[in-house]
C-alpha cells in the first residue's frame, strides 16, 4: 500500500511539476588549425550567431597560437563561424547548457567545405535551486528575520532545513555535514555541527545546502552537506563594511523555577560588532573579515518526570544560563602570479569562551521532597587555527583547471566543570576537567577537463586527524562522578581518496556519472586500566558511486533521477569513552565499539520556472544499515540512565519536498516549502557495556512527519523592506520516542539609508513565544516527558555601512 501511495505521488508531480533552465553562462573554447598543415592559423575571425535568426550574439579572434576564447555565453543552440582569408568560411552548432561554465570545441579544422545551421536559444530566470536540482543556495542578506543572529538561527529559516537540540536537518535528517569555504574544520566539526551557534551571520555571504553531493566531496553525511560561504569583496580599491548589531532575549518568564533553585536569565543581552575590509589593486586581493558574538542566554531550562517501573517517579528541571565570548578573524591574500597561476593564503582564528551556571533540583512525585540538588559551573575555552594554501594553474584552454590544496585545522577544547552536589543528609563537592587537542591536515589535487559536451573532474585527497583526549574525575562524597571512568584516549584516522566525475549533456539529455573510492584506517587507542573500554578501531576501502540522468521536457520543464551511496562515520565524541554529566542522573557516554553507517539515496526531482518565479519538487527514499542512534538504558539498583550510542536497525526515511516560489506582485514576494516524510527505525536489540553489560531492546518506531515553511518578502518601498517567515514542525520520532509539533514565526524590517551604502534593520525571533521542545522517551523499565522552555524569543536592532 504504502509502495502504491509513493507511484502515485510521483506520477502526479509528473503531471504538476516540471523544469525549466536557469540563465547560467559559459565560456567557448578551442584551437583553429590548417587541416593539411596540422599547424594553427591565427587571427582567425569567429562569430557566434544566434541559431534561430541568424543575429550576431558575440565575436572574437585567435591569438597566435590559433586560440580563442567566448564568454559570458547564455544557454541555448548557437552557431560558431570560423572566416579567414583564404579559407573557406566553416560552420558548426554548439549547444551551451546550464551545467558546465566552460565547454571546449577541441581543435577546428579550416578547409575547402562548410556546414550547416540549426536552431533553438532559451533565456530564463535565476533561483535559488540549481539547474542539477543538487543544490540550493541563500544569500544571507535576504534572511531579513534573522539578521544580527547566528548562523544556526539563521537556517531555521531555509527550505527544507531544521533544528533540533543544536543540530541542523536536512529533511528530518541530523547527519549532515558542515564545510566551511568548501572545506571541513574544527570550527563547525568534522562530520558534526559543534560551533553552529557561535558563527556569526553577519560573517557569511551564503549558504548552500547540497542534498545530492558528487563524487567530488567528501563520501560523509548521508543527510548532505551544509557549504557556508564566508563574504570576501574582489571590488577594485580599498572597500569594507562594518556594523553593529544589540538585542535582547528572554523577554519573560514562561515557566517558573522549580522550588530552592536560582532565578532564570531574563532579558539577556546580544551583542554583534562585525568588520570586513577589501583591498585590491593589480594582482593582489588582500581581505578580512572580523565578528565578535557576546550572548547571554537561557540556554536550557528543561522540565522532566521520569516514571520506574518500580512506581519512584522523580520530577526534575535543568536550567542552565550561558554566557558566551565568540571572536572569529579570517584574513587572506589572492595573488594572480601571472594570467594562468593564482595563490591564495588565509588564516582563519576561533576562540569560543563559554560560561554555564546552572541549576538541576530533583524532586520526588508529588514535589513534597527535594532529593538533590547539583548547582554547577561549566567553564569551557575553545580554540580554533586553520591555515590555508591554495593554488590554481589555468591552462591554455578556458575552463581547464588545475588546483592544489593544502588545509591545516588545530582546535583545543579545555573544559572544567564544578558541582554543588547538595543531598538531604550531605553536601560535597564534584569537578572534572578536559582537554582535547585535535590536529588535522588536509591536502587535495582537483583536475577539470573541459570537453566539447561537458567535462571531465577527478582529482584526489589525503587526510590525516589525530586527537588526543585526557578527562580527570574528582568525586566527593556520594558522588554520581564515575572517578574510574577518566584517563587518557586518542583518536587517530587516515583517509585517502580518489575520484573521477563525468559530465555529459545534450540539447535534451543531461547526465553525470561519478566514483569516489575512499580507504579508511581508525583506531580509538583506550588508557588500559579503563574499567570497560579497551583500544578498538577498524578500516574499510568502499566505493561510493553517484549518478544523475536529467531530461529535459521542453525548454522549460526538466525532471532529473539521482542515486548516491554515503557513509556516516562516527564522529569522535560519539566513541568518547568518557562519562558526560550535562545532567546529574541521566548521563551521556560515547562507544568504541560504534562502526560507520552506509546509506543509499534515490531521488526523482523536478522544476517548472513560472513567469516571476519557479516550482521545485522532489521524491527520495534513503535506507541505511547499521543506523547510529543513542541508546538511553538503566541498570539494576540504580535510577541512573545512560545514554550511549550503539548500532542499531535498518532505517529509511521517505518523503516529499516541494519549494514554490512566486512574486506575486511588485511589492510582494512568497516562498512556501513543504517536506512531508514517512520515517521508520527497525526493531533491535543491543548490549550496553556500560557501566556494566545489560541488555536493550526495542520495537519498530515509525511515523508520518514533516515540515511546513513560509517566508513572505515585502518591498514596502524602493528602500524598505520587511520578511515574516512561519514554521510548524509536525511530531516526529527520535531515538526511543518521539518529539511533539512546534511552531514560531519571526518578523523582521530592513530599511537603506545613506544612498544606499547604510542599512538598518529591527527583528523579532518566535514572535509569538510558541516555540517549546516537548519529548516522550520510553525505556526499557523506564519513561520519561520533557518540556524545555529555552530561550528562543529573540528582538535585534543593527546597523550595517559599506564605505
Amino acid at each position: 500500500m504504502q509502495i502504491k501511495n509513493f507511484l502515485l505521488v510521483a506520477i502526479l508531480q509528473l503531471l504538476v511539476a516540471n523544469l525549466t533552465a536557469q540563465n547560467k553562462s559559459a565560456t567557448l573554447s578551442g584551437i583553429t588549425k590548417d587541416k593539411t598543415a596540422k599547424i594553427a592559423i591565427p587571427y582567425v575571425n569567429i562569430s557566434l550567431k544566434n541559431s534561430d535568426n541568424n543575429t550576431i550574439i558575440s565575436g572574437t579572434i585567435t591569438n597566435e597560437e590559433g586560440r580563442f576564447s567566448l564568454t559570458n555565453i547564455k544557454s541555448g543552440n548557437y552557431i560558431l563561424e570560423f572566416s579567414f582569408i583564404g579559407y573557406k568560411t566553416k560552420t558548426q552548432t554548439v549547444y551551451v547548457g546550464s551545467l558546465s561554465e566552460f565547454l571546449d570545441q577541441g581543435t577546428i579544422e579550416l578547409e575547402e567545405d562548410a556546414t550547416t545551421l540549426q536552431e533553438v536559444v532559451v533565456v530564463s530566470k535565476t533561483n535559488t535551486v540549481s539547474e542539477k536540482m543538487d543544490k540550493k543556495t541563500f544569500s544571507m542578506a535576504d534572511n531579513i528575520s534573522q539578521s544580527g543572529g547566528s548562523v544556526l538561527q539563521s537556517m531555521q529559516n531555509l527550505p527544507g532545513v531544521t533544528v533540533q537540540d543544536g543540530k541542523v536537518q536536512i529533511r528530518g535528517n541530523d547527519k549532515v555535514t558542515v564545510l566551511i569555504d568548501g572545506k571541513q574544520t574544527a570550527l563547525t566539526g568534522f562530520g558534526n555541527q559543534s560551533g553552529l551557534d557561535n558563527i556569526p551571520a553577519s560573517a557569511i555571504d551564503k549558504i548552500e545546502i547540497i542534498n545530492n553531493p558528487s563524487a567530488k566531496y567528501d563520501a560523509n553525511g548521508n543527510a548532505g552537506i551544509i557549504n557556508i560561504i564566508y563574504k570576501k569583496n574582489k571590488q577594485e580599491g580599498f572597500n569594507g563594511k562594518i556594523g553593529f548589531t544589540s538585542g535582547l532575549g528572554a523577554l519573560w518568564e514562561r515557566k517558573q523555577n522549580l522550588p530552592t533553585i536560582r532565578p532564570q536569565y531574563s532579558l539577556t543581552p546580544k551583542v554583534n560588532p562585525t568588520l570586513s575590509l577589501n583591498y585590491r589593486k593589480n594582482k593582489i586581493n588582500a581581505f578580512f573579515q572580523g565578528d565578535y558574538l557576546y550572548t547571554e542566554t537561557l540556554n536550557k531550562n528543561e522540565f522532566v518526570t521520569r516514571t520506574y517501573n518500580d512506581g519512584t517517579i522523580i520530577n526534575q528541571q535543568l536550567k542552565r544560563n550561558r554566557n558566551t565570548h565568540f571572536t572569529t578573524i579570517k584574513s587572506g591574500i589572492d595573488w594572480a602570479i601571472d594570467d594562468n597561476n593564482t595563490l591564495t593564503v588565509s588564516g582563519l582564528f576561533g576562540s569560543e569562551k563559554i560560561i554555564d551556571n546552572g541549576d538541576q533540583p530533583f524532586f520526588n512525585k508529588d514535589y513534597s521532597e527535594r532529593l538533590r540538588l547539583w548547582q554547577f559551573l561549566e567553564d569551557e575555552l575553545k580554540t580554533t587555527v586553520m591555515g590555508t594554501a591554495a593554488y590554481q594553474h589555468k591552462f591554455k584552454q578556458a575552463g581547464h583547471l588545475l588546483n592544489i590544496g593544502f588545509n591545516y585545522t588545530f582546535h583545543r577544547e579545555d573544559e572544567k566543570y564544578f558541582f554543588d552536589n547538595i543531598l538531604p543528609y550531605s553536601t560535597s563537592k564534584d569537578s572534572f576537567k578536559l582537554l582535547s587537542d585535535e590536529s588535522v591536515i588536509d591536502f587535495n589535487i582537483d583536475y577539470i577537463k573541459p570537453l566539447k559536451y561537458g567535462r571531465l573532474e577527478t582529482g584526489l585527497k589525503f587526510r590525516n586527524r589525530i586527537i588526543p583526549t585526557n578527562m580527570q574525575f574528582f568525586p566527593g562524597i556520594n558522588s554520581p562522578l564515575d572517578a574510574n571512568a577518566g584517563g587518557k584516549a586518542t583518536y587517530e584516522e587516515i583517509i585517502p581518496a580518489i575520484y573521477g566525475n563525468y559530465i555529459y549533456e545534450t540539447n535534451t539529455i543531461e547526465a553525470e556519472i561519478g566514483l569516489r573510492l575512499e580507504y579508511l584506517d581508525l583506531e580509538y587507542e583506550v588508557n588500559p586500566n579503563h574499567p570497560t573500554y579497551k583500544t578498538d578501531g577498524y578500516s574499510y576501502f568502499e566505493p561510493f558511486p553517484n549518478l544523475r540522468f536529467a531530461y529535459k521536457i521542453n525548454d522549460n520543464n526538466k525532471i532529473s533521477l539521482f542515486y548516491n551511496r554515503r557513509i556516516d562515520r562516527p564522529n569522535e565524541v560519539d566513541i568518547r569513552i568518557f562519562p558526560k554529566y550535562d545532567d546529574a542522573e541521566i548521563i551521556k557516554v560515547g562507544n568504541p565499539g560504534l562502526r560507520p553507517q552506509f546509506t543509499n539515496l534515490v531521488e526523482l526531482g523536478f522544476k517548472r520556472n513560472l513567469k516571476k518565479g519557479y516550482f521545485y519538487s522532489a521524491i527520495y527514499h534513503r535506507f541505511a544499515d547499521a543506523t547510529i542512534t543513542r541508546i538511553a538504558s538503566t541498570v539494576p539498583s540504580s535510577n541512573l540512565i545512560y545514554a550511549i550510542f550503539q548500532n542499531v536497525n535498518k532505517s529509511s526515511n521517505t518523503g516529499v519536498e516541494i519549494v514554490l516560489s512566486q512574486d506575486i506582485a511588485n511589492w510582494y514576494s512568497s516562498n512556501l516549502n513543504l517536506n512531508a516524510y514517512y520515517n521508520q527505525i527497525g526493531a533491535f536489540t543491543v548490549q550496553n557495556l556500560y557501566p556494566e553489560p545489560n541488555t536493550f531492546s526495542a520495537t519498530k518506531q515509525d511515523i508520518f512527519s514533516g515540515n511546513i515553511k513560509w517566508n513572505n518578502t515585502l518591498h514596502l518601498s524602493k528602500k524598505v523592506d520587511a520578511q515574516l517567515t512561519a514554521i510548524y514542525l509536525a511530531p516526529d520520532i527520535i531515538p526511543q520516542g518521539k518529539i511533539k509539533a512546534r511552531f514560531s514565526i519571526d518578523l523582521g524590517l530592513k530599511k537603506s539609508i545613506q544612498n544606499g551604502k547604510g542599512e538598518f534593520f529591527i527583528n523579532a525571533t518566535d514572535l509569538l513565544n510558541t516555540l517549546v521542545i516537548k519529548k516522550e522517551i520510553q525505556g526499557q523499565d523506564f519513561s520519561y516527558t520533557s518540556n524545555d522552555y529555552y530561550e528562543t524569543q529573540v528582538i535585534r536592532i543593527g546597523y550595517n555601512y559599506k564605505f
